[in-house]
Parts: structure tokens; C-alpha cells; sequence
């Protein structure tokens, strides 16, 4: 049974909407008219909630008709149980079938922007958005110049990887605003050297540092979905928070988003395991004086204060080259990049010999000069 969804469509023609982050409105893709977020957001505010309604009555129906199979004996929908969920796109009236954490995305009959405002309800609406600042045009020059700084990256890689596919993603954040209690001990020593007659004499002495300190810290992110890897997530940080705003679906047009499913509990560990490391980091920066510091021991308290549920711009590229995933994010707001790359072992080879056949040809030389 497909469920409501929600088109951001232009006043003046009705054409699709879609956010833009040079401008930070909503432009027409048709006629080209620019909107204020509030101005949409206003509009649209019935809109969505009609379709928050449509909605849950159309899950509620399907629960009813799933508990009613059970007792039949029947297995309930093959999309249902394998976390799947269709829509009704409002503009050509297709079914699409979507992953159960998708929040927005494009139909693929008629492309327009569709939302999900039912994603976006009760605790599962983010308290804050960092809008695209870059554009997929910005996107896709960043990473062919990626692409042109890797010599050893094969050709026929370079050639089949579809660059512009690259898609634009509102990730679901935890920011975390906590206090660490840390205490810190460190060994440390200083060593003089001189000479008595024919013996060089070295003193070293030796001392026992301890630091401790409480240090608060604002909006420690952490990715709260398990589509995307962590460590691409933590390598294009930091994100300018001077430029986040309340959540609206608004900003949301012309991009894809998902819900959390990584619950804040879960996403403790990481946060703990990040705001011990910045404290250490910290308290070891007041340790001065000394030639040679080596900690010796360590315990940190966290207190967690209140997390925020966040969206953050991302532009990714996932492509497949003999056999092997290979992902590529990009910072939506910054434009910093990381990205897995394969190896053309020829390339490399060819380079190693380039520099050790020449280098072993001196070497040899010198030592049949000798």
C-alpha cells in the first residue's frame, strides 16, 4: 500500500522546486523563479501535515492487514519485512519502493524532488540543518581534480567511473554538547651532557607530571546512519556551524536524506571515545619544559549534557571497479574530500623501476670503483 508524500512545486507554474546553496532559496527548475525557505516552509506546512496523516493511516491499515495474515498463516509483504516502503509520487502518481530510512529523494519517472515528511515527525524531526553551500557543478570539478593529482590511478578506472552520478545527501548527525573530567599522568625527563676528560657524561632526571582539568565541549558530531562509513564521515570534517538553522523540509528539495538509525545510546561510545581523545590532546599541551613526555596513565569522566539530531550536506559517489566498492565523500558545505582509490600495479611498478634501476646502476658503480 503506497503512502503520502509531499512535491515542493513552484507558485507561478507549478514546475519542481530545488534548493539552492549559492542563493540559499528555492529555485524553479522551469522558470527559474528564486523562493525564501520561510516563504515554502509556509506554503507547505498544511501540505505536509495532510501528508504526515495520509501517512500514518496507511501504515496503521498495513499493520491491520499484516496482523490479520499472520493469524491466516500467510507471510506478510516481501517489501515490508525486507525494510522497504512505497510511495505515491504526487506529481505522476507512480509507485516508488524506497529504503525504510529514506526522508527525501527524486521519483524516477517524472524527477521531481518528493519529500517524506512522515520521516520527519515526533523525535524522529532533526532540530537542525546545515544547508548545501556547494553545488553538484562544484562537486564534480573537486573530484576530477582528485582524480588528476593520483598517477598511479588505472586509466580504464578513470574512463568507466561515472563522476556525474555523484549525489547530494543530508546525513543524520548526533551533535553532542558534554563536559570531561580527565585526570593524566605523564612521565617526563630532562638530560644534560658534557665531558670529563676522555668521558662523556649524561645526567638524566626524571619526573612524574600529573594533569587534571574538566573541559566542555559544543556540537561533537557523530554520523548517525549505518549506510555511511565513519571514518569517511570524520575524515571531511569540521562543518562551520556558524552557518546552521533550525530544521526545515524545505532545505530539502533537489537533495536525498535519510532518518537515523543509529540511536544516541549507540552513538556514546564514539562521542566518549573522541571527547577523551581532544581532552588528552589538551591537557598534554600544558606539559612545557620537558625533552621527552610519555603518559603513563589516564581516566576520563564523560557528562553528557543534551545531543541534538542534525542533518549534514554530503556529496557521494559510490562506484564499482572490478569487483571492489569504491566510495567518495565530499564536504557539502566545505568542499573537503576523501575517497578510496585503486591502484594500477603496472603504473606503480613501471614508477619503482623508473627510480631503482638508475639508483642501483650508482651504487654499483661506486663499488667497483672501490
Amino acid at each position: 500500500m503506497a503512502t503520502g508524500i509531499t512535491t515542493y512545486q513552484c507558485p507561478a507554474c507549478t514546475g519542481p522546486l530545488h534548493f539552492v546553496g549559492e542563493s540559499g532559496k528555492l529555485e524553479c527548475d522551469y522558470c527559474g523563479k528564486a523562493y525564501e525557505v520561510a516563504e515554502i516552509e509556509k506554503l507547505y506546512s498544511e501540505k505536509e501535515a495532510a501528508s504526515v496523516a495520509a501517512q500514518a493511516k496507511a501504515d496503521a491499515a498495513r499493520e491491520r492487514e499484516n496482523a490479520a495474515a499472520q493469524e491466516m498463516g500467510i507471510s506478510w509483504d516481501a517489501q515490508e519485512s525486507a525494510g522497504m516502503k512505497s510511495y505515491n509520487c504526487p506529481s505522476c502518481g507512480a509507485e516508488m519502493i524506497c529504503d525504510a530510512t529514506t526522508a527525501a529523494t527524486s521519483c524516477p519517472y517524472c524527477g521531481n524532488p518528493t519529500i517524506v515528511p512522515g520521516q520527519f515527525t515526533g523525535g524522529l524531526k532533526p532540530e537542525l540543518v546545515i544547508p548545501f553551500r556547494l553545488d553538484k557543478q562544484a562537486a564534480v570539478a573537486a573530484l576530477k581534480k582528485y582524480y588528476k593529482g593520483k598517477k598511479f590511478l588505472p586509466k580504464a578506472f578513470r574512463e568507466q567511473n561515472h563522476i556525474e552520478e555523484i549525489q547530494g545527501v543530508y546525513v543524520p548527525f548526533w551533535l553532542c554538547d558534554c563536559q570531561v573530567d580527565g585526570t593524566v599522568t605523564y612521565h617526563a625527563t630532562n638530560s644534560r651532557t658534557w665531558k670529563e676528560g676522555d668521558y662523556e657524561i649524561t645526567e638524566t632526571d626524571h619526573y612524574q607530571v600529573d594533569r587534571s582539568g574538566r573541559i566542555g565541549f559544543e556540537r561533537i558530531p557523530v554520523d548517525a546512519s549505518t549506510k555511511m562509513p565513519d571514518a569517511h564521515m570524520d575524515a571531511i570534517e569540521p562543518y562551520d556551524y556558524s552557518e546552521i538553522r533550525p530544521f526545515s523540509t524545505a532545505y530539502l528539495p533537489g537533495f536525498l536524506a535519510d532518518k537515523y538509525d543509529v540511536s544516541q545510546q549507540d552513538s556514546l561510545a564514539r562521542i566518549e571515545t573522541r571527547a577523551e581523545n581532544s581532552a588528552e590532546m589538551e591537557l598534554r599541551n600544558t606539559v612545557r619544559g620537558y625533552e621527552a613526555v610519555h603518559p603513563q596513565g589516564r581516566s576520563f569522566q564523560l557528562r553528557k549534557s543534551n545531543m541534538k539530531y542534525a542533518l549534514m550536506p554530503v556529496w557521494m559517489l559510490s562506484t564499482k571497479w572490478n569487483g571492489r566498492d569504491f566510495l567518495f565523500a565530499m564536504n557539502g558545505q566545505t568542499g573537503k574530500l576523501v575517497g578510496d582509490l585503486p591502484v594500477d600495479k603496472g603504473k606503480y611498478f613501471a614508477w619503482f623501476a623508473g627510480i631503482a634501476l638508475p639508483l642501483m646502476a650508482i651504487i654499483l658503480g661506486f663499488w667497483f670503483l672501490l
